[in-house]
């Protein structure tokens, strides 16, 4: 991937190489091809991504990071999938900054036990709080067993036997929805429950989820029907004006995001979509996911950058506040370096994307802000 383009400009680019941010400098570097020190040869690259790469481990703010990975043996109760907490989500954190499993012992600790936990049917398990067990149940929901798959995936074990049956199983759970194929929101045989919003619809987190880690297996090891579930997130999209999945409006929140991110919102549906370009730019490309993910593409621009590229996150979790991501009143070279990957991607439709106006877009169902100029 490189930058240099009509959505990522060159001088962006550039400017995230000489960041004070050691991890955005990695991305940059590593990520968007941005050249090492005024040289563009790969041995030149190569030694920068290195010393970037030193940097974010000698980060204290990696290390704040890695200090918040939980024993997954008996972790605390889970504060909720949608947040930064969650030991996957960690782990995702981490994998975006570079930082694996070979550097440091605790994030190797915590990947080899989710590899320890795992169903019969393959799907790999958490512990879940559950009528007066403070212990947990080790079971899982889709949202729960498809972070760990990806987590694992992009720690490098995708060719371990239970990695691979987590994967077959990932294939197999592809459900026939009212929009078309995707991932639902499926109970556990352990726990009586099952997330909120219709049975029969698709989950839009689960769902990118399951793409996302199925992004990190070699394209021939995909289950057939993947490219079918881009375009059904994509419809997700289109439709949101007349139906709204349950939690998951698309509205001014899921536009802007929220950091660090690690939820359903535009960057993340832009950046897991964006790894498939045959669904929305190849010969094979139907004109109505070209166009949706050009107007997904334009609402992360209007509503996340500014008019230099940069990214102030407008609404972030608790917690954070050291991190630039985790902070409202100035730009994070982090979150931007995040934004310009995900749009480095769709190069390919940027005049496409320059060309929607985001003030015409249909709103919502049941959203009442004024959209962005």
């Amino acid at each position: 991937m490189a930058g240099g383009g009509i959505l990522v400009s060159a001088e962006n680019v550039s400017r995230l190489a000489g960041s004070p941010e050691p991890a955005a400098r990695w991305v940059a570097l590593a990520l968007l091809g941005a050249p090492a020190d005024g040289h563009s040869d790969a041995v030149a690259r190569a030694d920068a991504v290195a010393r970037a790469h030193a940097d974010v481990l000698a980060d204290p703010l990696t290390e704040d990071i890695l200090a918040r990975l939980p024993s997954w043996e008996s972790p605390p109760p889970i504060s909720g999938h949608d947040k930064p907490e969650f030991a996957p989500n960690l782990l995702g954190i981490l994998a975006d900054m570079g930082v694996t499993a070979a550097d440091d012992a605790r994030l190797a600790a915590v990947v080899e036990a989710m590899l320890a936990h795992q169903a019969d049917d393959g799907r790999f398990l958490a512990a879940t709080p559950h009528r007066g067990q403070p212990a947990g149940v080790w079971a899982a929901l889709p949202c729960d067993s498809h972070a760990i798959l990806e987590a694992l995936v992009r720690a490098g074990h995708v060719d371990d036997p239970r990695v691979a049956r987590a994967l077959d199983h990932l294939a197999r759970s592809v459900t026939d929805t009212p929009l078309g194929p995707a991932w639902r929101c499926v109970p556990d045989p352990a726990l009586p429950f099952r997330g909120p919003g219709r049975a029969a619809d698709p989950c839009p987190q689960v769902t990118l989820e399951g793409l996302r880690a199925l992004s990190h297996v070699p394209a021939g090891r995909r289950t057939g029907a993947v490219e079918e579930v881009v375009r059904t997130s994509l419809a997700i999209w289109r439709q949101r004006a007349t139906a709204k999945p349950y939690m998951f409006g698309h509205g001014r929140q899921f536009k802007r995001g929220k950091w660090p991110a690690t939820w359903y919102s535009a960057l993340a549906v832009v950046d897991t979509l964006g790894r498939y370009p045959a669904v929305w730019s190849g010969e094979a490309a139907r004109p109505e996911d070209r166009r949706a993910m050009a107007e997904l593409t334009a609402c992360l621009i209007a509503y996340a950058m500014d008019d230099d590229g940069a990214v102030t996150p407008a609404s972030t979790y608790r917690g954070w506040e050291r991190h630039s991501f985790g902070q409202k009143k100035l730009p994070s070279d982090f979150a931007t370096a995040r934004v310009a990957v995900a749009l480095a991607r769709l190069e390919p439709i940027a005049a496409e994307v320059r060309a929607v106006d985001v003030g015409t877009l249909a709103s919502s169902k049941g959203g009442t802000g004024a959209p962005l100029p």
